[in-house]
């Protein structure tokens, strides 16, 4: 199932998608876990911004998170932002607060490995 989320999401969603929905994606995503308000994922969205404008057909999902968010449980996120990248579902790389554009970078170096 292909994933239909814009590509640099600006916004923290708390329309989270299921485990199920992960699980029925192909090809690449990254799944952003955060908050607005927190200012670690402040600080993190410039370079995340700068490296995802590079990767216009990478789907970025940015998901609101906290106590009772069951996915963000699921994937064991324990700090913000935690960024994932799934392949066909499967966690291919994760990165934690990142700040640098050589952080994020380095982050989906995997996907040129392909």
């Amino acid at each position: 199932m292909t994933i239909e989320y814009p590509r640099f999401n600006p916004d923290y969603r708390e329309d989270a998608p299921t485990m199920v929905d992960v699980e029925a994606w192909t090809g690449y995503a990254i799944l952003e876990f955060g908050a607005s308000w927190c200012g670690h994922c402040q600080a993190a969205e410039p370079a995340i911004k700068e490296v995802l404008v590079d990767h216009p057909a990478l789907p970025h999902i940015k998901i609101s998170d906290g106590k009772g968010k069951i996915l963000g449980r699921q994937f064991r996120v324990k700090l913000w932002p935690t960024l994932i990248l799934l392949q066909n579902c499967q966690e291919v790389a994760r990165i934690v607060r990142p700040l640098l554009v050589d952080d994020v970078g380095g982050f989906l170096k995997v996907i040129h490995e392909d």
